[in-house]
């Protein structure tokens, strides 16, 4: 099912080699440009009108009221609450352990000059979390969380209406929204509903500072839109996985987490990277008996024999490191013979999954780790969602006069040389007369 390239005789540029699929958010800017710019002329009519074309439901309310939040809660499956309280208990851990940072000690550049750092949570954001081919609740998780570890003091979720469910979000996204405290949930969906965050509506939703949270082309194409307005969180195209494996590797487990990313979209990319032909076609025949059993056949075998998936043929694992590195995953998985030490090796990948027993899907939900992870390559220089990813930082400049005059000569001189007199007249104002 899944095609083989062989790069054993490659030595470099492996990034024009390797699957990738198709995903032209400038295209698709074009398509929510107009309904941006309608969201943010007619408000919440314009929402009701997009509500009824893309999501075949107007809700009574855009905004989700508090009772119904409580109630999709209260009405969840006891085990199913236990395993959301799970997810979040380990997600706010990793948050307060690893992501939040502390304000470090100030530069004490000489007497009296000094120049510290703070970190400032940005004041409001918008969450958007998908409700289509498959209804991410625990998106909320992976977006509230670290927003909250974060301080940020207001927080909107906003969330696809489902015709299903009344025109309200799916029931699980109510019910961890009021889990976690959030009681602004909007049953508002696709480029409208990063406009609604970016412009604000009247007497409906105030406008956020950043809008973070997965989405489709258009949610894409809306947040390329309406960036520099706000902060967005990244540019996420469709999810992917790479898997690096020798012939150690179990082939039902590789298959098996091949299958469960190509199981979120027909876009969906699913990589094997390996020296093994044995374990290539172990795999490959793993994954024909596997999908056969899947519910989503269709759209599981769409990905997997697109453009974007393949089994790639490499030499040995250190051409395998070097092909994960260039081809930067969301998500990485290595399964080897000394996992860390391979891992160890990886610079750039979304996060890494280490071992037999740390499959995506486990960071998908409950392994305390963010799934808000750069896609597309992006890895290479952009990181997963996190605690950082909702603050900024500040320096705060404390000099005193004798601090300043010490440097005085030097500013002004440097001033003068950008032939900015102004510049330097600040200082000079300042010396004593």
């Amino acid at each position: 099912m899944l095609r083989l390239l062989d790069l054993t005789g490659i030595n470099s540029a492996y990034r024009a080699h390797l699957p990738r699929g198709q995903f032209d958010v400038e295209a698709a800017v074009a398509v929510v440009r107009p309904i941006v710019d309608d969201v943010a002329a007619r408000g919440t009519e314009a929402l009701r009108e997009y509500s009824q074309k893309f999501d075949g439901v107007t809700p009574d309310a855009l905004r989700v009221p508090a009772d119904v939040l409580r109630q999709a809660s209260n009405d969840l499956d006891p085990e199913l609450a236990a395993a959301f309280e799970e997810s979040i208990r380990r997600r706010r851990q990793v948050a307060e352990t690893l992501e939040r940072d502390e304000d470090p000690a100030p530069a004490e550049l000489a007497d009296g000059a000094q120049v510290a750092m703070r970190n400032i949570a940005v004041d409001r954001v918008g969450l958007y979390v998908p409700g289509g081919l498959a209804p991410l609740a625990s998106s909320v998780i992976m977006n509230v969380v670290p927003a909250q570890v974060a301080g940020v003091a207001s927080i909107a979720v906003a969330s696809p209406p489902q015709k299903e469910f009344g025109g309200l979000p799916h029931p699980n996204i109510l019910a961890l929204c009021h889990r976690l405290g959030i009681d602004e949930v909007y049953a508002v969906g696709g480029a409208q509903a990063i406009a609604m965050f970016a412009h604000g509506v009247d007497e409906l939703c105030e406008p956020v500072s950043l809008i973070t949270g997965p989405g489709n082309i258009y949610v894409v194409a809306a947040k390329r839109l309406v960036r520099g307005l706000v902060g967005i969180d990244a540019e996420a195209g469709p999810t992917e996985i790479a898997i690096v494996a020798d012939d150690t590797a179990n082939p039902a487990y590789v298959a098996a987490d091949l299958i469960s990313q190509a199981e979120h979209d027909p876009l969906a990319a699913s990589v094997l990277i390996t020296p093994s032909t044995a374990l290539a076609e172990a795999v490959n025949a793993e994954v024909e008996r596997q999908v056969a059993e899947t519910l989503h056949i269709e759209r599981i075998r769409t990905a997997l024999t697109g453009e974007q998936s393949a089994i790639v043929i490499v030499r040995d694992l250190d051409q395998a490191v070097a092909v994960a590195d260039a081809y930067a995953a969301e998500h990485l998985e290595i399964q080897t013979a000394d996992a860390p030490a391979v891992a160890a090796r990886i610079r750039n990948a979304g996060a890494i999954f280490v071992g037999d027993f740390a499959p995506v899907s486990l960071g998908d939900y409950s392994a305390g780790s963010t799934h808000v992870l750069p896609t597309a390559g992006c890895a290479c220089h952009s990181s997963g969602l996190s605690v950082r990813s909702f603050m900024k930082t500040v320096h705060v400049i404390t000099y005193s006069d004798a601090a300043l005059m010490e440097i005085a000569d030097g500013v002004e001189r440097f001033a003068l040389a950008e032939n900015l007199p102004g510049h330097a007249n600040a200082i000079t104002v300042r010396r004593p007369q």
